[in-house]
């Protein structure tokens, strides 16, 4: 493109045009200011495709429309009258003006590197949003939307009532249909953040006039929160590293199956939301610590409140930030931004945490809390004693007192932990804390802790299922970290190592670890990408004319030059080589997780599907089939057994009330149920007497070859059962130290899941009574039953329903009065019992 000069245009169209290269596309701003500047056969128009119009027609309308353009302001500054004078070379057609606007293009925005990186940040950072949302609808499509699991059953049944009854009437609710006789204060014994979050939703959605129901809402919190979560991801990536770790940590965790486990469609419990405050409250507190500033800390301390409302889980969060500031204060890295960081969040969130009735005095009662306490005890020690450094010149005088402090210091918190403990105001650690610390302590003590499949310890194949590359760039991520430690950074690496090794003492914390892998694998994929972007950029150095003395010199210039250029050529060549293997391995883990979300974890466990003999996808609904049984065919007050894990369910959908449900909080209640479900008939039959059982609900998986059943289940019945009741004893369910459900099975079995089992040939090929779930033919098949009968079977035999006999045939006390043969008269007593039968009493 050619530029001329000329001096006979004025100076407002010279400032309004810009220099356009057709090579490059780069603009450059008219420097003269009394120079007017026109085209002359333009190459290649921005604007205008050449095909479109003719350049000379190009050329005079856009030098028209400038000049139409200028015109109207000059007119608009004089006072807003029209110009007479016609715009110069206006198009004749309205077609040049529908040109225009079709070749639009974002170049012409003009926006500057800062607001363009910040628009491909922002674009980036909503498909992320997006991607994380959409990603865990898989349940929903694939079956329809339904609660998932037991324990959200719980969770909607009460979020169902606080919106039916207000927050008043949730907040004061006894529950006579949960721990029949006992019954249960729900209020008392929750954490509402769940509920209330998701009732605020519906109360804003039904505001805002959207007719929803409060099941969607529930089914759909766990995805909006995960999305929630990314956002948190990137601004906490962006602390501890830079604006590319955050997006790369939103993008992990948006797809992490260890994150998506618990946060599909449906599945409605309280690490739904609680994953969302964990990640907030430590990035608000990291915040807080870099900056100093109150508003930060008040607002960590409001998240750590938001935290505890939702999730037990809370006490992870109460512990590592003390230890944070404890390795902090060892280092020598105490500042002022620490101690207002963590006095604030710990004394008003101690306070707003003491609101939820659930946890009360427990922060100043428990020994989970008291280590939050004592660290902030000790850093009120080092502002003393940093107040005293700044009093005294002296430093010797200074050691002395440091000494001397310390010491006092040390002595009068532990002569007061000790005095605590002793007295019974400070609580020991409960067994799940213990749990956590020593693995084999709950299977030794707490059976009822090791019964629970999500608290065994976690196997290595699981941390490959659920992280797969990160855990390779975990360690590179703290390679990174150590290089460039600071109070952020040492914050991610604590985080990091604590909840991978409480992720292997439990299956089920490879939740809490998952923030922290994404994050720290984040930074790895990050500084990578960055340092091999940077390689690949490198150009060679031109060669610069050079005085040489001689000829040698020249010759020795030119070979390293050489050797420089070939080095760099190398080193070019290889980290491109090594950014195609990190998209690749990229691109692999998110294959891999899209496949884990989709087959794994967005099968509900109330609704369960299979592969038929010919490939296609067999349902099985015998869970829903059998609950609207009981809420059809009973009477409203009855009362069901059943093993602890379908309390929630049998209470939700059947609307009967339980004996034990999911709550686990008595002990003794649950082992009486283990002692009457592993009883002989008549045994178990006085108990369930006792209270006032009506039906009895066992799960199955004989016939479908469902390995999740309650005779999989039975030993854990014995061992809590036995716990209680010495009379249950675990060998006499044993064969030769083996548990058996085939001919070699003991005479005490658990037999009301193999009633008529014996008459039924459930594979073709094996004889009837054939377990499919655990491969044998079993043992007893003429299963007799004389205080149950059958009241229901689903139509898999996933679900069977028996109805208690009632006490029909007991022994009614006579007496008559006789005549005596020595004329006197006495009574005769005796009893009597009505023969069913015949109808007719006996003695």
């Amino acid at each position: 493109m050619t530029w001329h000069h000329s001096k006979s245009q004025s100076q407002d169209l010279n400032s309004m045009m810009l220099q356009e290269s057709s090579s490059v596309g780069q603009r450059e701003t008219l420097s003269s200011k009394n120079q007017k500047y026109f085209l002359e056969e333009p190459e290649a128009p921005s604007l205008f495709p050449i095909s479109v119009l003719d350049k000379s027609v190009m050329v005079s309308f856009r030098v028209g429309l400038k000049s139409s353009i200028m015109v109207r302001k000059s007119d608009a500054l004089n006072g807003g009258s029209k110009s007479s004078l016609p715009p110069v070379n206006q198009p004749s057609s309205q077609s040049d003006l529908s040109s225009l606007s079709k070749h639009f293009s974002f170049r012409t925005l003009k926006l500057k590197t800062k607001q363009q990186e910040l628009l491909i940040r922002v674009t980036i950072l909503g498909l992320v949003y997006i991607l994380a949302f959409i990603t865990r609808l898989f349940s929903v499509l694939r079956y329809e939307s339904m609660i998932h699991e037991f324990d959200p059953y719980f969770n909607y049944r009460t979020t169902l009532y606080l919106t039916e009854k207000g927050f008043y009437e949730f907040w004061n609710w006894f529950d006579s249909e949960s721990w029949y006789p006992l019954g249960r204060i729900i209020g008392g014994t929750l954490y509402p953040g769940l509920m209330v979050t998701a009732a605020v939703i519906y109360w804003a959605l039904k505001f805002l006039r959207f007719a929803v129901h409060i099941r969607e809402v529930c089914v759909l919190t766990a995805p909006f929160f995960a999305s929630n979560t990314t956002i948190v991801a990137y601004f906490f990536g962006k602390e501890l590293w830079d604006s590319g770790a955050g997006l790369v940590a939103a993008a992990l965790i948006a797809i992490c199956p260890g994150y998506i486990s618990r946060s599909v469609a449906g599945s409605y419990d309280n690490e739904g939301v609680a994953i969302f405050a964990l990640l907030l409250t430590f990035y608000l507190f990291v915040k807080a610590v870099n900056t100093g500033s109150l508003a930060w800390s008040l607002a960590s301390a409001f998240g750590y409140f938001y935290m505890v409302s939702a999730w037990g889980g809370y006490v992870f969060i109460i512990n590592l930030l003390p230890l944070y500031v404890l390795v902090l204060l060892i280092t020598g890295r105490y500042s002022m931004r620490l101690y207002v960081a963590y006095n604030c969040m710990y004394i008003v969130g101690m306070l707003l945490a003491m609101q939820i009735r659930f946890v009360g005095f427990q922060h100043v009662q428990s020994g989970e809390h008291m280590a939050a306490m004592g660290v902030f005890f000790l850093i009120q020690v080092f502002y003393f004693l940093d107040w005293v450094k700044h009093m005294l010149n002296d430093s010797k005088l200074f050691q002395a007192f440091l000494r001397i402090g310390v010491t006092c210091a040390l002595g009068v918190g532990v002569v007061a932990l000790g005095v605590g403990t002793a007295s019974g105001y400070i609580s020991p650690w409960t067994g799940r804390f213990y749990s956590l610390l020593d693995p084999t302590y709950a299977k030794d003590h707490i059976p009822i802790i090791a019964s629970v499949s999500e608290h065994q310890p976690t196997a290595w194949s699981s941390f490959m299922f659920d992280f797969h590359i990160l855990l390779f760039l975990f360690p590179a991520g703290l390679y990174f970290c150590f290089q460039q430690l600071s109070d952020a950074t040492i914050f991610i690496v604590m985080y990091g190592l604590t909840s991978m090794y409480f992720a292997g003492v439990m299956v089920r914390l490879i939740l809490v670890a998952t923030p922290a892998v994404c994050l720290i694998s984040a930074i790895a994929v990050s500084a990578t990408l960055k340092n091999l972007t940077q390689l690949v950029r490198v150009e060679s150095k031109p060669a610069h004319t050079v005085l040489a003395k001689g000829m040698n010199s020249t010759k020795s210039l030119s070979k390293q030059q050489a050797s420089l250029d070939e080095s760099a050529s190398f080193l070019k060549k290889g980290a491109m080589v090594l950014l195609l293997g990190a998209y690749y391995l990229l691109s692999r883990y998110a294959i891999h997780c899209t496949w884990v979300t989709s087959e794994a974890y967005s099968s509900p466990s109330i609704v369960l599907a299979a592969r038929g003999a010919h490939g296609q996808r067999v349902i099985f609904d015998d869970y829903r089939e059998a609950y609207f049984w009981l809420q059809q065919n009973t009477p409203s007050d009855a009362k069901v057994m059943s093993w602890w894990d379908y309390g929630y369910q049998i209470t939700a959908m059947g609307n009967r009330t339980v004996i034990v449900d999911n709550n686990t909080w008595n002990n003794t209640h649950i082992a009486t149920v283990g002692r009457a479900m592993s009883s002989y008939e008549d045994e178990a039959y006085e108990i369930m007497r006792s209270l006032d059982v009506d039906y009895v609900l066992v799960v199955f998986g004989g016939v479908t070859g469902y390995s999740s059943d309650d005779i999989n289940k039975f030993l854990w019945m014995v061992r809590i059962g036995g716990g209680v009741f010495p009379v249950i004893k675990e060998p006499d369910y044993l064969v030769n130290g083996e548990y058996r459900v085939d001919k070699g099975a003991a005479p005490k079995m658990y037999k009301l899941s193999y009633y008529r089992f014996g008459e039924l040939t459930t594979e073709y090929g094996k004889p009837p009574g054939y377990d499919r779930a655990r491969g044998v033919e079993i043992g007893n098949k003429d299963v007799k039953l004389e205080y149950l009968e059958e009241a229901f079977t689903t139509s898999n035999w996933i679900v069977r329903i028996y109805k208690v006999k009632p006490p029909s045939n007991r022994w009614e006390i006579y007496m008559d009065l006789v005549d005596e043969s020595d004329g006197d008269y006495g009574y005769d007593c005796g009893a009597i019992q009505l023969d069913q039968a015949t109808g007719n009493y006996k003695l």
